[in-house]
């Protein structure tokens, strides 16, 4: 049975075939976003599904950066960004991974939170599981724990969740 949240993505969803390339299907989520009640119902499903179980949330740039700020104010925990690659100062950590159209580099400063700390990563779309499991490797490799991915939209027929391991996935909306 749908959520509510998962009744406003599939009524506000837009998709663009050929974008940003030939043979790609973009799904587009700004009209979710751009809608204050389904973007409210997205970050109480998303907030609610692993409450009790962060002590941070990690936006992917660029549109988990909105998912990650709504969600550590609701839950009242930090936020951590996790940004392409040469927008952060200071001391980071570099994660190549390869996109279902490219590749590119994510970073995340360090030193952000205590060691051991729980975080939730968090993004619009998974796809074949790249950005998100580079992701994974850079909240580990700084030494904090892994203990959920939240997601609107998942892209099944590309098979990115195996690339998560054991990681709890949560997508709200899987096509």
């Amino acid at each position: 049975m749908p959520t509510p949240a998962a009744d406003h993505v599939n009524a506000l969803l837009a998709s663009y075939q050929d974008f940003p390339q030939v043979g790609i299907l973009f799904r587009d989520l700004n009209p979710v976003f751009a809608d204050a009640a389904a973007f409210r119902a997205l970050i109480d499903e998303l907030a609610g599904r692993f409450q009790g179980e962060f002590d941070a949330v990690a936006g992917i740039e660029a549109r988990g950066f909105l998912l990650a700020a709504a969600i550590g104010y609701a839950a009242d925990v930090a936020v951590l960004a996790v940004r392409k690659g040469g927008k952060l100062p200071g001391s980071v950590l570099s994660e190549e991974y390869d996109l279902e159209y490219g590749s590119a580099c994510l970073e995340l400063e360090i030193g952000q939170l205590a060691p051991g700390s729980r975080v939730l990563v968090v993004d619009d779309v998974l796809a074949t599981g790249g950005t998100i499991a580079a992701t994974a490797r850079l909240i580990e490799r700084a030494g904090y724990r892994l203990t959920g991915v939240g997601v609107v939209l998942e892209l099944t027929e590309l098979v990115g969740r195996t690339r998560l391991g054991d990681a709890p996935v949560h997508a709200i909306v899987a096509l």
